[in-house]
């Protein structure tokens, strides 16, 4: 499986970026993934999941700025990135839940904080770069 990030770049505060991440090779994918992100000397961090039954979660810090979306029939998973923060800096990642059942795994896709050590197939990630 192969994920590959993109739509990163950098934005004055208050900008908008969409992210894209493209799957390749595992039809599971469509039951849960995410988006992650991981700044300059910190650890990396749920920011957004979607479930391939509709489920979504958000990072309290994203809520209502942050939408989550995907497109399974390009097998393209969405962050559109609205009123971005300096905080917002960061290495953004996608990644997806295999193994289990389909239902346990949509289980897990609704947990916030989402468990980061269930999901894998990380990409090579995305820089996002917001200034104030």
């Amino acid at each position: 499986v192969e994920l590959v990030e993109s739509g990163g770049g950098s934005v004055q505060s208050g900008g908008s970026l969409r992210l894209s991440c493209v799957s390749s090779g595992y039809t599971g994918s469509t039951d849960c993934m995410g988006w992650f992100r991981q700044a300059p000397g910190k650890g990396r961090e749920g920011v957004a999941t979607s479930g391939g039954d509709g489920s979504t979660t958000y990072a309290n810090s994203v809520k209502g700025r942050f939408t989550i979306s995907r497109d399974n029939a390009k097998n393209t998973l969405y962050l559109q990135m609205n009123s971005l923060k300096p905080e917002d800096t960061a290495m953004y990642y996608c990644g997806y839940i295999s193994g289990g059942s389909i239902l346990s795994r949509l289980a897990l896709c609704r947990q916030t904080p989402p468990v980061i050590e269930r999901f894998g197939g990380w990409g090579q990630g995305t820089q996002v770069n917001v200034s104030s």
